[in-house]
C-alpha cells in the first residue's frame, strides 16, 4: 500500500478534490432548495405531505438508476452527477426543516408577534433559530450519505474517489479499492463530527 500511494499520492489527491467539490456543490444546492421549501411547506400544510411523498419517492429510487437517467438529459461528467446527489440531499433537510417548524411550541410564535415583531421577523429571529439544531441534523444526515453516494458518480464519467474503486474492482487491486474507501469512510467520519459539533452551536441554551 505504501508504494501504492507514493505512486499514486497526486492522482488521489486530485480524487479527493473532485469528491469534495461534487459532495459540496451537491449539499449547497440540496439547502438552497430543501430549507425554503420547507419553510413554504410548514405555511401551507394541505401541499406538505404530497411535498414531502414526492421527495420520499426519489428517494426510494436506485442512486445508480438515477445517474443514469440524468445521461441522456444532461451528457457525462460532473453536471449531471451534481444534479442527481443534489435530489438525493433534498428529503433529509426539507423533512426536519418542515417538523422544527411545525413541532414548534405556538406560545412562543404568538410572544413574538405580541411584541409587535412582522412575520419575516419572527421567522428569521425567532422560528428559524429555534429550529436550526433540527434543521442542520437533517443537513448532516444529507451530507454523509451524499459523500457515500458521490462515489457512484465515476460509473458516468464524473471523477473522484469513485474511480479507484471502479478500477480496483475492474482490475481486481485491493490497493485501488482501498485507495478510494478509506478516503470516503474518513470524510464521512469527520463531516459527522464536524456538523455535530455546529448543531450544538446552533442549539439555544433554552433547548439545552
Amino acid at each position: 500500500m505504501t508504494d501504492w500511494l507514493m505512486q499514486n499520492g497526486t492522482r488521489l489527491l486530485e480524487k479527493i478534490f473532485e469528491h469534495v467539490y461534487m459532495f459540496a456543490i451537491a449539499l449547497i444546492v440540496g439547502i438552497l432548495i430543501a430549507v425554503p421549501l420547507g419553510i413554504f411547506i410548514s405555511r401551507y400544510r394541505k401541499t406538505s405531505q404530497a411535498i414531502i411523498s414526492v421527495t420520499s419517492v426519489l428517494q426510494t429510487f436506485p442512486s445508480l438508476a438515477v445517474l443514469a437517467i440524468m445521461v441522456p438529459i444532461l451528457g457525462i461528467g460532473k453536471i449531471p452527477a451534481i444534479v442527481a446527489l443534489s435530489l438525493y440531499s433534498l428529503l433529509p433537510i426539507l423533512r426536519n426543516t418542515y417538523l422544527g417548524i411545525v413541532n414548534m411550541s405556538p406560545g412562543i410564535v404568538d410572544v413574538a408577534k405580541g411584541q409587535g415583531l412582522s412575520s419575516a421577523q419572527v421567522l428569521r429571529g425567532v422560528i428559524l433559530p429555534l429550529a436550526a439544531p433540527v434543521i442542520m441534523s437533517g443537513i448532516r444526515v444529507s451530507g454523509v450519505y451524499l459523500i457515500a453516494w458521490t462515489t457512484l458518480a465515476a460509473y458516468i464519467g464524473a471523477g473522484g474517489l469513485g474511480d479507484f474503486i471502479y478500477t480496483g474492482l475492474q482490475n481486481y487491486d485491493i490497493n485501488y479499492i482501498l485507495g478510494g474507501t478509506i478516503p470516503v469512510s474518513l470524510m464521512a467520519i469527520l463531516f459527522d463530527l464536524l456538523f455535530g459539533k455546529i448543531e450544538k452551536k446552533v442549539t439555544p441554551k433554552t433547548h439545552r
